[in-house]
């Protein structure tokens, strides 16, 4: 009788109809409860974990992990699974997982979703994960932290790179962050490998935090511990709609993706997964992405009639990820490197690239207004040091070499063996010597002006 009720509930077409039908209580096909694991924070998956439960009568948990955690759970797991659904930001993450065989097809039944959401398609075109909200990146900022340091609003990624900023930025690394790792593959793809790489650290010399957690960035700016984030959407926006004196900016150079969800090859509840998908399209669920705690951009565009004034609709605002065509294949190829480089370069080598950055910035002031060729140049050969890559963006995107890249540091202190050990050993003597050359030259060069 339970099966029968989750499987009428899941032939209804159309979103209004699956809407009305969810107020009849139904249960998972399985004697167990849903199990989902996700990245999000407790504000949205209680929210919609709730709402599902109260709609549906299935029992639902949430099995938190990072983005990178997940995946790689789910591969130790999937001889033995237990897990029904993977839900998280980065739709990368879901590309690994297909490509490892541990996601399975579900075809949507409900109506009014559009294929694209700005130039990406919503769905998987090959049916293996559906996206329900889009996402985009940029910077958020505590308006009174701005204030009382007289610094000036950032609206573009150049801007943090600037000295004014030097120890009032925030970020996660995109080992321990989906939507970190996502960030700053758009960067690269936006400005290119060696010229985003060089913002990237640019930028990272001004941080005062690489956070644990995706979410501690908002917490440090929301709370004032440092004043500038660099951050996923929803994070600046959920905050600024529940009081926090901050607001959120999209860079022109960022992109829009969805955030997604699957369901998990050999989940134990599969109808109860997609009673899940269903809700989260439904008019209700889409409903819910509105919550002020939450602040997720829906995919079906009705659903912006209901959202408050100022909330940024991609149907409408075409410019919001307009300047990146983000290559989703491209960011696959090579996403587990880019997550060893940023830790080696910046992550782990953080205080030896803030004192290189310090001691730039210095000699830059001294240089201003004088004419000293030699400085000048010295001042530009420490950039160039500083701004150095170990490899190539064609070496990155090595099938071979991507795979050797496989265990997650989620601290210094992580013992990592093989030949992910050796070149990673490697990228650190050189990054800390460059760091340490582009120190000793930024400190003579100011000793002449």
């Amino acid at each position: 009788m339970m099966a029968t009720k989750l499987n009428s509930v899941l032939t209804v077409a159309g979103a209004i109809l699956f809407a009305a039908a969810l107020t009849i209580p139904i249960q998972a096909n399985a004697a167990g409860k849903l199990v989902v694991v996700t990245s999000y924070p407790p504000d949205t998956t209680v929210t919609i974990g709730k709402a599902f439960e109260k709609a549906t009568g299935i029992k639902t948990e949430m099995l938190k992990k990072k983005t990178t955690a997940g995946i790689k759970y789910l591969q130790a797991t999937a001889a033995n699974n237990t897990s029904d659904m993977f839900w998280a930001s980065a739709p990368d993450a879901f590309e690994v997982l297909k490509g490892d065989g541990l996601l399975q097809k579900y075809k949507v039944k409900v109506k009014g979703i559009p294929q694209k959401v700005g130039s990406f398609p919503i769905n998987d075109p090959e049916g293996y994960y559906k996206g329900f909200a889009a996402s985009g990146y940029g910077i958020m900022w505590n308006t009174r932290y701005l204030k009382a340091k007289n610094l000036p609003v950032p609206t573009k990624w150049s801007d943090l790179e600037k000295s004014i900023y030097y120890g009032h930025v925030g970020m996660s690394a995109p080992s321990r962050s989906g939507t970190t790792h996502l960030t700053v593959e758009t960067l690269l793809q936006g400005e290119g490998w060696e010229k985003g790489w060089a913002m990237w650290k640019s930028i990272a010399g001004n941080f005062k935090s690489v956070t644990a957690r995706s979410f501690g960035v908002p917490d440090g700016v929301n709370s004032g511990q440092f004043g500038v984030g660099v951050v996923i959407d929803f994070f600046g926006l959920s905050s600024k709609a529940s009081g926090f004196p901050v607001d959120f900016v999209y860079p022109k150079v960022t992109t829009l993706v969805p955030a997604n969800i699957a369901i998990v090859k050999n989940a134990p509840n599969p109808k109860a997964a997609s009673a899940f998908i269903e809700f989260l399209l439904s008019p209700t669920g889409q409903g819910l992405l509105l919550d002020k705690k939450i602040m997720r951009l829906p995919v079906n565009p009705k659903t912006y009639a209901k959202a408050p004034k100022g909330f940024p609709n991609p149907f409408k605002d075409k410019s919001i990820g307009s300047a990146v065509k983000f290559d989703l294949q491209l960011s696959k190829s090579r996403y587990n490197v880019i997550n060893s480089l940023f830790d080696v370069m910046v992550t782990y080598r953080l205080s030896e690239l803030r004192a290189a950055t310090k001691a730039i910035q210095a000699a830059e002031k001294q240089l201003m207004g004088k004419s000293n060729a030699k400085a000048k140049k010295m001042i530009q050969q420490a950039r160039a040091l500083i701004s150095k890559v170990p490899i190539s963006a064609t070496k990155a995107s090595e099938k071979s070499f991507n795979k050797i890249f496989k265990k997650k540091r989620k601290k210094k202190s992580v013992k990592v063996t093989g030949r992910q050990a050796e070149f990673e050993q490697a990228w650190d003597t050189e990054v800390k010597a460059n760091y340490a050359k582009a120190k000793a030259l930024a400190i003579k060069a100011a000793s002449m002006l």
